[in-house]
């Protein structure tokens, strides 16, 4: 196992196989490897980002998700420009240089207000990144985002396979189209994020040497990997949620085969496992988002069941989420905490 843990990491390309095996057996090696990889980029720097949940609202029905707009339980709601511009400036003050927007796919933040929402954070905060993560639009508005000042973009492909996908959404949804997204977005010049769940309806191991074949063709910036956690008014209510060490797992190996990743320890770890966050920076992740958005709405955006939104995940508590981090031999950093170019 060694063997092919060396091999991944000095840049080889192994067989679905050899992938399948890495997948499938608990190594201490591989988190050693993983740490090494991102240290020797980024340093032992944790990144943090503060997530602004804006809306709540989604025209999207995916299965998995509790935001769907089957589901009429949900509580729906938006925010105003103002309130996110205060979301900005209490982050700005406890440290945070990389704002998170992320919301459903809600029609009335039209390409208008959502670019003079993002121009007026870079007039105010020009040294600061702004990340969107607000689902599939076209190249037309991506451009427009881009140039009214955000820098990334986060697009979770949510699987590869095209079989898998189906089983995930519901047939409006498309992953050719889906992937034409993240393929603009790159092109347009966005540090630009994907990734998965672990462990979601119908997935194996072979879907997930699908999903690592494309991000190592992808080559994005980011990418987001965390525990499948179900909700109780979706169609996967009684599925059971993703496994921990599967996704520690591919973590380090997401690390190990793109070094210079920005891969954050997600909130589904966190809520899947009270120490989530810390054994996800333990095997190679460098990112940390905790929550910005007002405290009357951080219950009110489950996209699963019982998702976190207090402690240490909430923004205020930024001196508890140093001493996590700590503890696991890193150091929370105030850096906008940009993706790093290296040669593979």
């Amino acid at each position: 196992m060694k063997t092919l843990i060396d091999r991944l990491e000095g840049g080889e390309s192994l067989s679905r196989g050899e992938f399948k095996a890495l997948l499938s057996v608990e190594e201490p090696y591989l988190y050693e490897r993983a740490r090494a990889a991102r240290d020797r980029v980024y340093g032992n720097k944790i990144f943090m980002r503060g997530l602004i949940e804006f809306t709540s609202h989604c025209k999207n029905d995916c299965y998995y998700c509790g935001l769907r707009r089957s589901n009429k339980a949900a509580q729906r709601y938006r925010l105003t420009k103002e309130q996110i511009l205060g979301c900005c400036e209490s982050g700005y003050g406890l440290g945070f240089r990389t704002f998170v927007l992320q919301g459903g796919e809600d029609a009335y933040f039209d390409d208008d207000r959502l670019a003079e929402i993002v121009s007026e954070i870079r007039r105010r905060y020009p040294d600061c990144a702004i990340t969107l993560s607000v689902g599939e639009r076209g190249y037309d508005s991506y451009l427009r985002l881009y140039e009214a000042g955000a820098n990334r973009y986060l697009l979770r492909h949510e699987t590869a396979n095209s079989d898998h996908y189906g089983l995930l959404h519901p047939p409006e949804l498309s992953p050719e189209n889906r992937k034409k997204c993240l393929r603009d977005l790159k092109e347009i010049g966005y540090q630009t994020g994907c990734g998965f769940m672990i462990g979601s309806p119908g997935q194996t191991l072979e879907h997930i040497v699908e999903d690592l074949a494309f991000i190592k063709e992808l080559k994005p910036a980011m990418v987001g990997v965390g525990p499948f956690l179900p909700h109780s008014c979706t169609p996967f209510a009684r599925e059971k949620s993703g496994d921990l060490q599967l996704t520690l797992r591919i973590l380090a190996i997401l690390r190990l085969m793109r070094p210079n990743l920005l891969l954050p320890a997600t909130t589904a770890l966190g809520t899947l496992c009270d120490k989530g966050r810390e054994m996800g920076v333990m095997a190679g992740a460098n990112v940390v988002m905790p929550n910005l958005s007002p405290m009357d709405v951080r219950k009110k955006y489950m996209l699963y069941d019982n998702k976190i939104a207090t402690g240490s995940e909430a923004a205020e508590n930024v001196a508890d989420l140093k001493k996590r981090m700590l503890a696991a031999g890193c150091e929370l950093v105030i850096s906008r905490g940009d993706y790093i170019e290296i040669q593979r």
